[in-house]
């Protein structure tokens, strides 16, 4: 992996780091830090074709007592889902005094059929995919994409189908909107996110 990212969480405690290589495409391995809900660890491995619509995702929480695991892979024209789970994140988050997460995944794969992206929560690695697929960059400013994702949700893996609208704002800038929430991000020339209001910025070596 010829590349590397890391940004510092700004919204808690935490970090992700990121070794990839954008040349065809995606291919990354990363990992994210963060101590709320609960201490946890995150690793994930994605790949991402030479179209940039995610083809694998692969991640692995854990923090005290338990592990969640969830693998999604394009088969045809929708999503494999498997999951895999040790310990109890639901009674770790009870004693801590937060509602109980559910289970890792998702029983309805078929809800994810019309995503091409995966948007893993509270990663800001995940929003160039989008902004990379459809030329954000490219885009005359003030114009807007909708785009349909998995959204991953920390820690508890579980996966849902979400609309998410990306609009250019002019170069090195674009506003993220899903549901109510809308934050105006920082890229790069190549996409990848320099600052995300209310989440990370990036750190670059001195």
């Amino acid at each position: 992996m010829p590349k590397s990212l890391f940004w510092s969480r700004t919204d808690t405690a935490g970090s992700e780091q990121v070794v990839f290589d954008d040349r065809r495409g995606l291919l990354a391995r990363g990992v994210v830090l963060a101590i709320d809900p609960l201490p946890h660890t995150c690793r994930y491995q994605l790949t991402v074709g030479a179209d940039w619509s995610t083809s694998r995702f692969e991640v692995e929480v854990e923090g005290a007592g338990w592990v969640r695991s969830v693998r999604l892979e394009r088969a045809g024209d929708g999503w494999r889902v498997r999951t895999g789970e040790e310990g109890d994140l639901d009674a770790a988050l009870r004693a801590a005094g937060h509602p109980p997460a559910g289970l890792p995944g998702t029983d309805e794969p078929d809800r994810l059929a019309a995503a091409l992206d995966v948007d893993l929560s509270g990663s800001p690695l995940f929003n160039t995919l989008p902004v990379r697929r459809i030329g954000l960059g490219r885009i005359p400013a003030d114009h807007a994409r909708q785009v349909s994702v998995a959204w991953v949700r920390l820690p508890s893996l579980s996966v849902l189908p979400a609309d998410q609208v990306y609009t250019s704002l002019g170069p090195g800038r674009v506003r993220f909107a899903s549901g109510t929430f809308t934050a105006d991000l920082d890229i790069d020339p190549n996409g990848f996110v320099v600052r995300y209001p209310g989440l990370a910025e990036r750190i670059d070596p001195r």
